[in-house]
């Protein structure tokens, strides 16, 4: 057997095992669809606290005058939070992780400025949509019940991650205003086009991977992995 056949019985092997683990992502997003489907919507109202405020705060810094300080990180993952309105008067916050609670709205981190890094995976988000954020960078909202893309504008923004979710179609994301997106991840919807995707500054695109694949092979466009010219 020549080289170039075992090149082609590589390459064929090779796409083999990569659809195979690319099937298995996907069944494990159905899986967790589905028990989020499952649980009941209905949960105790469990606001923020002081008391939890107190427990998750960290990271003294000065604050934009330097003559005083505030803590400006703050941890309340697994809290099986409903409300975080209390979060309004915390201006000074920069890292905001309220991961894995029962959250609907995150309209109180419209107040938070001074915001940096965002997470707010696997809550009962139906929108990822938040006042602009003028030195927001890093946000992310895996694993949530998001049906679309609208009401992301922040300036500064660098990495956007939307795993998980229930999005059909990228609508809203002006390229005028996410001047500085370079990473967009995907994964785990139910896109069908990257029609909606036009970021001058990204550079890495996730979808689903055996999909993404047979596209690429087809436009001549590397996504996925890296966008073009990178």
């Amino acid at each position: 057997m020549s080289d170039e056949d075992d090149l082609e019985d590589f390459d064929a092997d090779q796409d083999d095992l990569e659809k195979e683990e690319d099937e298995k992502e996907t069944e494990e997003w159905e899986d967790y669809r589905k028990e989020g489907e499952d649980l009941s919507e209905e949960w105790l109202p469990t606001p923020l606290t002081e008391d939890m405020m107190k427990e998750g705060l960290s990271l003294l810094c000065k604050t934009g005058n330097g003559l005083a300080h505030a803590y400006v990180k703050l941890e309340v993952k697994e809290r099986d939070l409903t409300d975080i309105y209390l979060l309004r008067s915390y201006i000074h916050l920069r890292y905001v992780d309220v991961s894995e609670n029962h959250l609907t709205d995150l309209s109180p981190l419209n107040f938070l400025t001074h915001l940096l890094w965002l997470k707010a995976d696997s809550n009962h988000l139906r929108s990822a949509r938040l006042n602009e954020l003028p030195y927001l960078q890093v946000a992310s909202f895996a694993y949530n019940q998001i049906t679309d893309t609208e009401g992301i504008s922040h300036p500064r923004l660098g990495s956007l991650d939307l795993k998980g979710n229930r999005i059909r179609m990228v609508t809203g994301l002006d390229p005028q205003k996410l001047i500085s997106l370079h990473t967009l991840e995907l994964r785990g919807n139910q896109i069908e086009t990257t029609l909606g995707i036009n970021l001058p500054k990204l550079k890495n695109l996730f979808l689903v991977a055996h999909w993404i694949r047979g596209w690429c092979r087809k436009v001549g466009t590397v996504l996925g992995a890296r966008m073009p010219g990178v």
